[in-house]
């Protein structure tokens, strides 16, 4: 039985925030284009997840992660043997999601998880996104002040 009750996802950028980092999740996981993510473990705050998210996938380690914006999917988007992570009743998950600055020269050494990635303007990764609840979150992180 699932306990998993929300989510993280982590957007990456440079130079400016001209160029957001996306990632391509392996074959066998789905084979899309999306933004670090991952699941909150038991006792971990939404930051500490989203740094060790940050750290497991691409190498990156950041010791502050800033503010984090919620937005929520429904879970039944997912497939049945992914929704078995989850706790039972869910029905929307949260997603808190972080937009942090990486080094203008650095480079993801990515994870099991993942066969590729691309730098491309933020416009280019809200198109490649699969889902349209991540390209609306890195938008408004983007907006924001």
């Amino acid at each position: 039985m699932g306990t998993r009750t929300a989510e993280i996802a982590v957007f990456l950028a440079r130079r400016g925030r001209a160029e957001v980092l996306v990632v391509h999740r392996c074959p066998e996981l789905g084979g899309y284009w999306h933004t670090v993510a991952g699941g909150i473990e038991p006792g971990e705050s939404p930051g500490e997840a989203a740094r060790r998210e940050l750290a497991e996938e691409t190498g990156l380690q950041l010791d502050v992660i800033g503010e984090a914006f919620v937005m929520t999917y429904p879970l039944a988007q997912e497939p049945p043997e992914s929704r078995a992570r989850f706790a039972p009743g869910l029905q929307e998950v949260p997603v808190h999601s972080y937009l942090v600055d990486a080094p203008d020269g650095w480079e993801p050494t990515l994870d099991w998880e993942h066969d590729d990635y691309r730098w491309c303007t933020p416009a280019e990764a809200c198109t490649a996104f699969k889902w349209p609840e991540t390209a609306e979150s890195l938008r408004r992180h983007l907006s924001a002040p």
